[in-house]
């Protein structure tokens, strides 16, 4: 057998990355849980984030003068690849189960949301280095810019059209390149995740339509223009101004955490579909101290609980035992 078909034959590394891949796909897929996360975990937070960022001029010109396998060596595509298929699977066996829950027990499944986005929100604070009077600011305006962003009558029922779509792939995916950072919870943010969790639902039962299709297209466009584009813009920023990076994002997901407050009212139980429902948040001077209310509460713990152990758990397996946000 010549070298090229032994190449050509999937390994037990390959499988190891598909499996690596399902369980960040089922990460990516639940909001306040960073596929990141799982990459460091795993061990190939450094591996995925170095492939990403070499989709630049080289690969360009690898594929101008069609040196495919040159072009391909130089983004890491079988690993790339593997991982993608592991992290498609994660996606679609989760994201049914989520989009069920969201709509049938969705004051418990906020609650947990809310618990994983609080955890997380102390993780990022964790990637700043030196805290200092600019650090803090961006906190600030991070939170506040956010608090006044998710509370918009576009975010709350954003438009059905594609380029909407696109735009929420690109910004998205760029939470996948950060530790810490949940792609979820940013579709969650933009009003998208409902939809898009359905058409996973749908698609697991074959039952797709061609709006769906066209829906998963861009948002995929979107995915892939983002990752691309946004590891040159994170190498840069994380570069020469990390701490303020990470301070920003930590305010921004502090201030978007009103989107997902657990406690709510529907102001509109005549409407079925979830998308097209009105909520008003309910304040704790209102809540009745019952059970449901406690294991509301309990649910956040737990959530809150879960992230921080899966957080220690990586910084064990991390090669020096510290966040780590660095692309090379």
């Amino acid at each position: 057998m010549s070298q090229t078909n032994q190449t050509r034959i999937p390994s037990k590394e390959d499988f190891a990355h598909v499996g690596r891949g399902l369980l960040m796909g089922a990460a990516d897929i639940i909001p306040g849980v960073s596929g990141g996360t799982v990459a460091l975990i795993v061990g190939i937070y450094q591996r995925l984030v170095t492939s990403v960022s070499h989709f630049d001029g080289t690969l360009i010109g690898h594929v101008l003068q069609r040196r495919w396998r040159a072009a391909a060596e130089h983004v890491n595509l079988r690993f790339l690849a593997a991982l993608g298929i592991g992290i498609g699977c994660g996606v679609v066996a989760l994201g049914s189960v989520m989009h069920s829950l969201l709509e049938h027990q969705r004051q418990f499944t906020l609650a947990a949301f809310f618990g994983l986005i609080a955890a997380s929100c102390w993780l990022v604070a964790r990637y700043v280095r030196r805290w200092s009077a600019g650090t803090i600011v961006a906190v600030i305006v991070g939170t506040v810019f956010a608090y006044w962003l998710v509370q918009q009558e576009t975010l709350n029922h954003p438009p059905d059209s594609l380029w909407y779509v696109f735009a929420c792939g690109v910004i998205a995916i760029c939470a996948m390149i950060l530790p810490g950072i949940s792609g979820s919870f940013i579709l969650v943010i933009l009003g998208k995740y409902h939809e898009i969790t359905g058409i996973i639902k749908e698609a697991a039962h074959l039952q797709i339509t061609g709006h769906d299709v066209a829906t998963v297209a861009v948002f995929g466009s979107g995915c892939i223009v983002g990752l691309i584009g946004f590891a040159k813009v994170l190498k840069w920023l994380l570069w020469h101004h990390h701490d303020l990076t990470m301070a920003s994002l930590c305010g921004f997901m502090a201030g978007s955490l009103v989107k997902i407050w657990p406690f709510q009212r529907d102001l509109t139980p005549e409407v079925t579909e979830l998308k097209h429902k009105r909520f008003e948040l309910i304040g704790l001077s209102e809540l009745a101290l019952d059970q449901r209310f406690w294991v509301t509460i309990g649910i956040a713990m737990i959530a809150t609980g879960l992230v921080l152990l899966l957080d220690r758990i990586s910084r064990h397996t991390s090669a020096d035992g510290n966040p780590s946000t660095t692309i090379t």
